[in-house]
């Protein structure tokens, strides 16, 4: 008697991740280790620190293990630029100028990289773009954060998964 394999129900179809922009809310007293080491492993060392990720599987799942200390959202293009101008930084700490994008990668501008962020085809810490920083150090939003920021954001505060909310809050802290 053999037995026969039971095929997946589950479709593989062609992800194409996208780009998103945590940023770490809440502080570290009373934290859990496990969600501690998910935002070292996210790079979201100390409040107001954020990050582009990429939007898979396990990005994805990292994000919503510490969805209680940060906010996260979908990026789009004009706040991308915007962010990469004013915060974008370079080893040694310089600011972000279009002559290190001429120099570091193959663009000339920032519309041009952070086109080619979003469409993925280059990422962060690759060879390309290894010297550009990837954490933003951010200010703390003006006039301060939608609500409360112990409550999610469906519940009329700001953590979780805040969607196209993301760029207003970017804006608020640049």
């Amino acid at each position: 008697m053999s037995m026969a394999k039971k095929k997946s129900k589950l479709k593989q179809t062609e992800f194409t991740p996208k780009l998103y922009f945590a940023v770490r809310i809440r502080g570290a007293p009373g934290m859990k280790g496990k969600i501690l080491d998910t935002l070292k492993m996210l790079r979201m060392h100390k409040v107001n620190h954020g990050v582009l990720v990429w939007g898979n599987p396990s990005y994805k799942g990292m994000l919503v293990k510490c969805k209680d200390y940060i906010a996260y959202g979908e990026i789009d293009e004009k706040t991308l630029i915007r962010l990469l101008r004013v915060r974008g930084k370079v080893e040694g700490n310089v600011s972000l100028t279009e002559e290190h994008i001429k120099n570091l990668t193959n663009y000339k501008n920032f519309k041009e990289l952070a086109k080619a962020l979003l469409n993925g085809e280059i990422k962060y810490r690759e060879k390309e773009i290894y010297k550009i920083k990837p954490v933003f150090r951010l200010h703390p939003p003006r006039k301060g954060h939608r609500g409360s920021i112990k409550k999610h954001y469906k519940e009329g505060g700001t953590l979780g998964n805040i969607g196209l909310y993301i760029n207003e809050l970017i804006h608020k802290m640049l």
